[in-house]
Parts: C-alpha cells; sequence; structure tokens
C-alpha cells in the first residue's frame, strides 16, 4: 500500500511553480472582481464572499496538485562524480577552534 504512494509524483519544476502562481493570481483577482460587480449589482456582500471563496476552491484544485502541466521542464543535474579515497580523509582546514571567553 506504502508503495503506491511513493510512486505519486509531489514535485515541480521552476517554471511550473512560476505557472501555477500566475494561474492562482489570476483565478483569485477574476472572481474578486466578478464577485464585487455580482454583489455590488445585487446588493449582497455574502455572495461577493461566496464568489471569492470559489474562486479561491478552483485555483487550489488547479494549483495545489503536481499536475504534469507543471513538471514539464525538470531541472539537468550534473554527474556525481565517484569519490576518490584520498578525499575522505583530508582534514578540515578552514575550521577555527571555538574561542573561549576569559
Amino acid at each position: 500500500m506504502l508503495s503506491m504512494f511513493k510512486s505519486i509524483p509531489t514535485h515541480m519544476d521552476y517554471k511550473g511553480q512560476k505557472l501555477a502562481e500566475q494561474i492562482f493570481q489570476g483565478i483569485i483577482l477574476v472572481s474578486a472582481v466578478i464577485g464585487f460587480i455580482y454583489g455590488l449589482i445585487i446588493e449582497q456582500f455574502g455572495w461577493t464572499v461566496y464568489i471569492v471563496l470559489a474562486g479561491f476552491a478552483v485555483s487550489c484544485l488547479l494549483t495545489l496538485p503536481p499536475w504534469p502541466m507543471y513538471r514539464r521542464h525538470p531541472l539537468t543535474w550534473q554527474p556525481v562524480l565517484p569519490e576518490s579515497p584520498g578525499e575522505r580523509e583530508k582534514p578540515q582546514e578552514n575550521m577555527r577552534k571555538p574561542r573561549k571567553h576569559k
């Protein structure tokens, strides 16, 4: 059962994060404008709040899960260099000993 959860992707790339942020802000802005105009016309502030909350719910549904459209530009990492045996035992020359206060 746990292997099923491990197979679900949980990451976005940087361009995907930017796209998700733009979608989130756009939906919130549009729903706020529509909610304000509709609430002004019918003179009910409650409907403004409901419309903004509905826009928030829709934007969360579209931007919080890592949909495939947010994973189109993965980072290419440099290959791992093999570690030579001499590098492991080098002393840390830059480390200073802590000074004791008198």
